[in-house]
């Protein structure tokens, strides 16, 4: 049995090793795109409500669309895998999924506690979630086009640029966290549409 349990090991070990030097395609450019307009949906629909921009429900609401967008994602995120990764699907999500977990973490954790001790600071938030997607992408890049950097960018400079901003009013505001995000997710499903060649992601 330590025989077969060895063999076993090494096997996984190589599947793991081969899923961590292939790009992964199991991000979809229009499901991408689309978590683009929801959170800009959301952006208006707080700026159209003011009650909105209270700490605590400005947070839960842009986590709760955080949430929807990643159940979005990993639904064609698990059936793309199984499609075009086949034997390696579930080492590839796995790996997809672990590497952007720190980020995604912290992008919970903080504004919990911020809203629990540090209350006046909550302003901050919209500039930090922007840095901890472009922590995730760069945390990522391997398995992803080298062009997916632009993304990291981009969110790391509008993150930077939202904190500045807000450091002047202390106001939460929902573009300063839409419009960043409609316009980065916009980049990536552009750069996974065209290094895909096309929506499903085949040659």
């Amino acid at each position: 049995m330590r025989d077969v349990d060895k063999a076993l090991a090494d096997i996984l070990e190589i599947r793991n090793r081969i899923a961590s030097h292939t790009a992964f395609r199991g991000y979809g450019p229009f499901t991408i795109t689309l978590t683009g307009v929801i959170g800009l949906v959301t952006a208006s629909l707080q700026t159209l409500f003011p009650i909105a921009g209270t700490p605590s429900l400005f947070i839960t609401e842009w986590l709760a669309t955080a949430a929807f967008c990643a159940v979005l994602i990993g639904i064609e995120m698990t059936g793309r895998s199984r499609r075009l990764h086949s034997g390696l699907a579930d080492a590839m999500i796995h790996q997809a999924v672990e590497q952007f977990l720190p980020a995604a973490a912290a992008s919970f954790f903080l504004p919990v506690l911020l809203l629990e001790f540090s209350r006046e600071n909550v302003w901050m938030v919209p500039g930090l979630w922007q840095i901890f997607v472009s922590l995730g992408i760069f945390a990522s890049l391997h398995n992803w086009p080298r062009s997916m950097m632009w993304v990291g960018g981009f969110y790391f400079v509008t993150g930077f640029a939202t904190l500045l901003f807000s450091s002047q009013s202390h106001a939460l505001s929902p573009m300063m966290m839409g419009l960043p995000f409609f316009f980065g997710q916009l980049l990536m499903g552009a750069i996974l549409y065209l290094t895909t060649g096309g929506s499903d992601g085949e040659d």
